[in-house]
């Protein structure tokens, strides 16, 4: 046995160090300013468990054919290697590796034998100590570090990947600990979006600690790895700072107040970090995550590795698009469109939302083609580009609008529902004819094989046309049968491991399930189109609103339920005028609080009390944005339900069915209108079937929010994030590998830091309705040549220029501009607003005024506000840049007209 360390022969410390002191092997070995360190080898491991007599255990253990078994075997061989005496020589081996490094406050990190290697990376598997002061505590350390080796988490992940503990061997690093003024992580390609040819430093004030464990807000700065010009930069306030303790560990102290908003890092600091991590990736081609600490006259490199949660590297090399996961040649072109999509995920949606609906997206409509019998070969070809059928960009989800396409024409009658999809979809340009002629969903071996496949895809087709109001009750039937059975869990009861198996079991049940029921949405589009080309041709000049109001899924569909308890729960409160007043003053967030203070006052509080409990008790799954994780239901947070109380207080006639009726009864009858009725009655039946669906669909992803909340409170209970709201900044994979073995726990308070600190710098930029990429190697340059900008690098309108727009409600209102991202009191100004949903509607007694910007007469606020007696103009391009918080404009809800009567600048 010996100590190693960076004068050791390369061979022995491959050999015996271990993953992490490979890497500080090499870094030495180059050159590279790194702390003074030593190794306790593997073989010093082995000597310790033969002399404790331990092997036997280790052999128990490596036996172990279930996890369960095998995890309470690891937990009783970690206390008697924590507990067992160490032999002499390999106290005086510990001691002098201690001396070695010079004493004093040292790290006592463990280095797996098989950490970063080919096969597994064992990233995080392991445990380290900081600020360890003595020769007592160093040996305490050593031992638990060798005890981690068996830690629950290191045992899972070997029996995920399928690997044998007996290869689970640990060495142990003694590592000078520099006393640091800040430090941080470089990351030799971007974190976030995979990108190469950006580095990202992230940075704090003391020991790297707070920015790992997230607990402090850390500065983070983008920079172009070819010039060398910082991208952007987020200064995170920096209220506290890690230091070393007087013993194990480290303690908190704040920040001078004068430092806390400043950046922690010079410009030359900056650009000194960017090329040591260059200069450092250039020993591996991989992009790396670089530890360093500066002391204030230098910097020092902690560790190097590869970054094990960088998933979509974007390179001209990888072929992988930017924004989503597809594999595309040079000169593929991709259309990005978010329509109506935003209606669904508006504004920016978090990582786990967004990676969530991709994989639904993309396992559903495969399921929905092999429900369609389309064969194998033509399903592999449909794995290609189902799993990238959204896009991201910036935080903001986008149709990958020519998969779409090619969705619909696994269905017959492509010509007719890629017409009705575009409406469907309520894109703004329709698609060039020669390019949509050239998207299909796959292509034939040969022209009879094409006849065969299409042939038998038709009449699976028109079977499931005919038979779809049978399997929608068949469907209905079996997912109550699974929503009732995971909805009765009391998730806070669970272990995390219970929660997570419970959610992967659910997933699979509900998406196997739903795949083949996507036929009502072709069947939809197909009866739609149908009824469109009838429509035109039995009637002449048909008004717009006809189009919308002639098919209805009826007043009975199981959707409309919390609509019309919410309806009956608004009536009930225009009968009082002092529950009117409360509904239409109180904020929100302080509603559920002041009415269970209000409620005993008087028996009709009471009741309103109540009414409210039981519409929390039977919808509580529901949300504003009910397909957003991050967005709390009602259950979480009652808040929600008086925005949307206070959305159905003006009673306004919201459809139109009975004025279709009387239309078609003043113009069309005998043969052709019963032609029309029946194909009207198909279309109704689709729509309501569908509209049943959705409503199973939010049921769904409430009980999914309880599981995926249950989960970040688990992962915050055990270290990996600092708070359970953290778990929406992870992608789903990397969700999944927290509990199945395959991420490195230890990055992703780091790695959810940085995404946060992107967010900010997202929130930012304007978010362009439609653009256009063409290959894989998507810079952020070409994202801004296409329009994704910082709203204030947009020139604003002019004094006195005049934008026009949809007239929706008459009346004139000059005032302050208030151009928001989500509803909020405006303090009566003019509510700008680029497309909003019916929550909008709680912002509107406090507008003067409303303008939006994607939108139309017929949404649900624009009624409300003309019920209100507000003006209002839809459909102003680009008003929300154009347009300034501040600036005073004149709006003239008749006219259709924003003036712009002062400037940003005035």
């Amino acid at each position: 046995m010996q100590i190693l360390v960076a004068a050791s022969k390369a061979e022995l410390v491959g050999e015996l160090a271990g993953g992490k002191a490979r890497g500080l092997h090499t870094l030495t070995s180059n050159g590279f300013r790194v702390p003074n360190w030593a190794v306790l080898g593997v073989d010093v491991f082995g000597a310790f468990m033969t002399a404790n007599g331990l092997n036997a255990d280790l052999e128990n253990l490596c036996t172990a054919t279930d996890v369960d078994e095998a995890q309470k075997l690891a937990t009783a061989l970690r206390q008697r290697i924590t507990d067992a005496e160490l032999p002499e020589a390999i106290r005086a081996l510990i001691d002098r590796a201690y001396t070695e490094v010079g004493g004093g406050a040292v790290a006592v990190r463990s280095s797996g034998a098989a950490e970063d290697g080919a096969a597994l990376s064992h990233a995080g598997q392991f445990d380290s100590y900081l600020n360890v002061n003595d020769f007592a505590a160093v040996q305490r350390g050593v031992q638990r570090c060798w005890a981690s080796a068996y830690s629950n988490r290191s045992v899972r992940y070997l029996f995920t990947h399928g690997a044998p503990i007996s290869n689970v061997g640990i060495a142990v690093i003694v590592q000078q600990l520099v006393s640091a003024k800040a430090s941080g992580v470089v990351f030799t390609a971007d974190p976030i979006s995979g990108a190469r040819d950006v580095v990202a430093v992230s940075s704090v004030y003391g020991l790297g600690e707070g920015l790992v464990s997230g607990a402090v807000d850390a500065d983070y700065v983008r920079v172009d790895r070819a010039t060398g010009a910082i991208l952007d930069r987020v200064v995170g306030d920096k209220t506290e700072q890690y230091l070393p303790a007087t013993d194990d560990g480290c303690t908190v102290t704040p920040v001078p107040e004068q430092l806390r908003n400043e950046p922690s890092l010079s410009d030359v600091e900056i650009a000194e970090l960017v090329q040591l991590g260059i200069a450092i990736e250039s020993f591996d081609t991989r992009p790396l995550d670089i530890e360093w600490v500066s002391d204030g006259a230098a910097v020092w490199v902690v560790q190097a590795r590869p970054i094990t949660t960088l998933h979509d590297v974007v390179s001209p090399e990888s072929g992988v698009v930017r924004g989503a996961a597809e594999t595309v040649t040079d000169d593929a072109m991709r259309i990005w469109d978010n329509s109506n999509i935003i209606e669904s995920f508006s504004g920016i949606s978090s990582p786990l939302t967004f990676t969530t609906a991709s994989d639904v997206y993309g396992r559903v409509y495969r399921s929905y083609a092999r429900s369609l019998r389309v064969s194998r070969n033509e399903l592999r070809q449909l794995d290609e580009w189902t799993p990238a059928m959204l896009g991201y960009f910036h935080g903001r989800v986008y149709y990958n609008l020519l998969h779409w396409y090619r969705m619909v024409g696994i269905a017959p009658g492509y010509p007719l529902n890629r017409r009705v999809l575009e409406v469907a979809l309520g894109v703004d340009e329709n698609l060039d004819n020669d390019i949509a002629k050239t998207l299909r969903p796959f292509v034939f071996d040969s022209a009879a094989r094409r006849v065969v496949a299409r042939t038998v895809t038709t009449a699976t087709y028109l079977k499931r046309f005919a038979e779809i109001d049978r399997k929608t009750e068949r469907f209905m039937t079996e997912f109550y049968r699974v929503y009732d059975e995971y909805e009765a869990i009391d998730y806070s009861t669970l272990s995390g491991d219970e929660v997570y198996a419970r959610y992967r079991r659910c997933e699979r049940d509900l998406v196997d399930r739903w795949g083949p029921m996507m036929v009502l949405d072709a069947i939809l589009l197909t009866s739609s189109g149908m009824l469109f080309a009838l429509t035109k041709l039995f009637l002449r000049d048909t008004p717009e609103w006809f189009t919308y109001a002639v098919v209805s899924p009826g007043s009975d569909v199981e959707s409309a339920e919390p609509a019309r308890v919410m309806a009956e729960l608004a009536r009930f409160v225009r009968t009082d005028p002092t529950l009117t007043e409360f509904i239409n003053t109180t904020p929100p967030d302080n509603a559920y609080g002041a009415l269970q203070e209000a409620k005993s006052s008087s028996q009709v509080w009471q009741d309103f009390a109540e009414q409210v409990d039981d519409y929390i008790t039977r919808f509580g799954y529901r949300s504003l944005d009910e397909l957003k994780l991050e967005t709390p239901d009602l259950r979480e947070d009652p808040a929600s339900l008086f925005v949307m109380l206070r959305s159905a207080m003006p009673d306004a006639p919201l459809s139109r069915r009975n004025d279709a009726d009387t239309y078609l009864d003043e113009r069309l009858g005998g043969v052709r209108r019963r032609i029309y009725e029946a194909l009207r009655g198909k279309t109704s039946r689709a729509l309501a079937n569908r509209e049943r669906l959705r409503f199973c669909r939010t049921r769904a992803f409430g009980m999914v929010k309880r599981m995926i909340r249950a989960m970040g409170r688990d992962l915050t209970a055990r270290g990996v994030l600092d708070e359970f709201s953290d778990v929406f900044y992870l992608r789903l994979d990397e969700l999944h590998g927290c509990y199945e073995g395959t991420t490195d726990v230890t990055e992703l308070a780091g790695l959810v830091a940085a995404r946060k600190a992107q967010r900010l710098v997202d929130a930012e930029l304007v978010a362009p309705s439609r653009f256009t990429t063409y290959g894989p190697a998507l810079t952020d340059a070409e994202l801004t040549a296409q329009g994704w900008i910082p709203v204030h690098d947009k020139e604003s309108a002019k004094t006195g220029s005049v934008l026009r727009g949809t007239p929706s409600a008459a009346g004139v209102v000059r005032g302050p501009a208030v151009v928001v991202t989500e509803p909020r009191d405006v303090a009566g100004g003019i509510l700008i607003a680029y497309r909003t949903d019916p929550g909008w509607v709680a912002a509107l007694p406090s507008a003067s005024a409303l303008v939006i910007e994607r939108g139309s007469p017929l949404t649900h606020v624009a009624i409300v506000a003309r019920e209100l007696g507000i003006p209002t103009v839809v459909q102003v391009k680009d008003v929300t840049t154009l347009v300034r918080t501040g600036m005073t404009i004149e709006i003239d809800g008749a006219g259709g007209t924003v003036r712009i009567i002062t400037g940003e600048a005035e």
